[in-house]
């Protein structure tokens, strides 16, 4: 394969910037520019100081030089990892030398691709570097690396032995009829595709968390006028990302943030306050809170303890959302004995959006519908790729336990065993369409 470069750090300016090379031959290239400080040829899998240099002789930069020879390496090509200082003058003009020498640019996920290819890793991991990338909370971040350093595969490759064994089995039988093979036991034959659907189910239904992990939850905050709804956000957000004052009505229109509580990351809206109103103003922003609930998984519902209930808390109760967590706010003031009694959430919590008490017990709420209590353990399905070949590898066991129940004949049993071993090795890229490898790769940055 050509060899290949790109900046590996992206194109801001930083302390400093890595440029990657790989390809048979990048070491040679690398040494017409790089002239190491030892003025000895540098040592495979060690830094080397020295300094990069334009063809008239001219300093590019000083940088740390890493060669890497085929098949230990990223890719498992040979490669060169050039460190220079950071400023996008000095990689652009790092780069144009590698190539006016020959090089190429490297497209979106080369590297990674090549690393694929070349036996490096597989798709599963391959696609966590992109999660670990996009990664915008902490869980998110450990599944991906979890993923990354193997977990999912390893639950396939657990599931993929345990169907595997079924085929062969069987093929031994009818292939050496006089080699007294023993044949297959229908009780466990029967338990190991039952154990194998158990853990392909629980696989396709971590599917939802995955979606939470990568894109977040879409949430609302709803209650009646001046029930701290713009001092929670605030509060959450730690800054003043709402106007907050005494005045009723001050919230006229919806104020989206994101925010991580509880392990989740939350695509929250702040909304104005639910009331009957005359001014239109008013009116269509009340409109607008009442679609940003419609619209959101997690409704967050503000109720004001230290004050009578009223028709419009009763307004806010009725709003509809997958999942509803009841926020009684200011606790730090006398309780009113006749404030609203919310029944019907998910959960109740009571908080001072003044004094921060009562946070964290929203933070576990939180966590528990969204799964952000449980710490990741990289087998969860992160993207529609995943989810669709797990689907279709559930679907073809569970097909095979019902026919293997029904007494069917053992080939037209393992059809569908088969054809669950094939989605599995779609998941994992032992066997994929080059299309569906190209498209998965463009998924990445430049460099990596």
């Amino acid at each position: 394969m050509s060899i290949v470069a790109a900046v590996a750090t992206g194109g801001v300016k930083a302390a400093l910037s890595v440029i990657r090379m790989s390809g048979e031959g990048c070491h040679e290239l690398a040494l017409r520019l790089f002239e190491p400080a030892s003025g000895k040829p540098p040592k495979t899998g060690r830094a080397s100081f020295g300094t990069l240099r334009a063809p008239d002789g001219s300093a590019i930069d000083t940088c740390v030089a890493v060669f890497s020879r085929a098949p230990k390496s990223y890719t498992g090509e040979d490669t060169v990892e050039l460190s220079v200082h950071g400023s996008p003058v000095v990689t652009a003009a790092v780069l144009r030398e590698l190539f006016a020498l020959g090089a190429k640019q490297a497209g979106p996920g080369e590297f990674t691709q090549r690393a694929f290819l070349n036996g490096k890793t597989d798709l599963t991991g391959a696609e966590a570097i992109v999660d670990l990338v996009d990664a915008r909370t902490e869980n998110a971040a450990r599944n991906a690396a979890a993923q990354l350093t193997g977990g999912l595969l390893a639950k396939i490759k657990e599931i993929y032995a345990d169907l595997t064994y079924l085929p062969a089995h069987f093929s031994a039988l009818v292939d050496f009829p006089d080699e007294d093979v023993e044949p297959a036991d229908e009780a466990a034959v029967l338990e190991t595709l039952k154990k194998a659907e158990r853990e392909l189910a629980a696989l396709e239904a971590s599917k939802e968390r995955g979606r939470v992990l990568r894109e977040g939850v879409p949430a609302a905050l709803a209650g009646r006028v001046n029930a701290g709804k713009s001092s929670l956000l605030n509060l959450l957000c730690g800054a003043d990302r709402a106007i907050v004052t005494d005045v009723p009505g001050t919230t006229r229109d919806t104020v989206e943030t994101e925010l991580t509580l509880g392990g989740v990351l939350l695509r929250l809206s702040d909304t104005a306050g639910l009331r009957e109103t005359d001014d239109p103003v008013e009116k269509l922003g009340v409109e607008r809170a009442e679609a940003a609930a419609a619209g959101a998984e997690l409704l967050l519902a503000v109720f004001d303890g230290s004050a009578p209930a009223c028709a419009d808390d009763e307004r806010v109760a009725a709003l509809a959302a997958p999942r509803r967590v009841a926020v009684i706010n200011k606790i730090d003031l006398p309780a009113s004995p006749e404030a609203y009694r919310p029944a019907g959430f998910d959960a109740v919590v009571r908080v001072s959006a003044r004094t921060g008490e009562g946070v964290d017990e929203l933070a576990r709420a939180v966590a528990e519908l969204f799964g952000g209590a449980e710490p990741p353990n990289g087998e969860i399905i992160t993207n529609l790729r995943q989810a669709e070949a797990v689907s279709r590898a559930r679907a073809a066991v569970s097909r095979a336990v019902e026919a293997t129940e029904a007494g069917v004949t053992p080939d037209a049993v393992l059809l569908d065993v088969e054809e669950g071993l094939s989605a599995l090795a779609e998941l994992t890229g032992a066997s994929v369409r080059d299309d569906i490898v190209e498209q998965i790769f463009s998924r990445f940055c430049v460099g990596k």
